[in-house]
């Protein structure tokens, strides 16, 4: 891994975005009513020779916003408990979790040079919509993200390994998926990071061969 002390800075090398990737757990699929329960940010890093690995996660448990609705279904398939005693006592309100997260974002950007943050996922206008959908609650106005363009590796892995779906796609480029962990916040947005850096870093050593 790229030390603190070293950064190879991002700068150029998507045209002053700095890519974040980002993976949300919500209580369903309406990014306007429905509550965000948890988030991953993954944070990148170019080593000597332009390659890009995965770095450091942070991650947030977030309380539901008042109000919020909670699909049955939804909380079954990501396997999250709203209201399991530990994770009451670990969880944040969702401002809290923005508001740092955006925090180590912009001082991702200075490190690495460049001038907005853009978010990357799997299916990302989900995560998107929904990171959106809390700026507005909390009249967010220092939001680093870009409001509407995202880095989708559903595209990138259909153009290298010819699949869509997250864990064939991530097995398809040699790394190990392991189905309990899946659909937590850390465990998906570290593989699509690897995913990700897999993706672009194959493509720059065609390009140079």
């Amino acid at each position: 891994m790229t030390e603190e002390s070293k950064i190879y800075p991002f700068g150029g090398r998507f045209r002053g975005f700095l890519p974040v990737v980002i993976d949300l757990e919500t209580g369903g699929f309406n990014h306007k009513t429905d509550a965000l329960l948890e988030v991953a940010a993954v944070f990148l890093r170019r080593d000597e020779s332009g390659d890009l690995h995965r770095w450091k996660t942070l991650n947030w448990h977030i309380e539901p916003f008042e109000g919020s609705n909670l699909e049955p279904k939804s909380l079954e398939v990501n396997g999250i408990d709203p209201f399991q005693p530990f994770r009451q006592q670990i969880a944040v309100d969702e401002g809290v979790a923005i508001n740092e997260m955006f925090k180590a974002v912009r001082e991702e950007l200075k490190l690495n040079e460049c001038n907005r943050a853009i978010l990357v996922g799997h299916n990302a206008a989900f995560d998107l919509n929904f990171m959106n959908a809390a700026v507005e609650r909390l009249a967010q106005k220092r939001n680093p993200f870009h409001p509407f363009s995202t880095f989708d590796t559903v595209t990138l892995a259909a153009m290298a390994v010819r699949q869509t779906v997250l864990a064939r796609s991530v097995k398809l480029a040699g790394f190990e998926w392991d189905s309990s962990q899946a659909h937590s916040a850390v465990y998906d947005a570290e593989k699509t990071a690897d995913l990700f850096c897999y993706v672009m870093n194959k493509w720059r050593a065609n390009v140079e061969d």
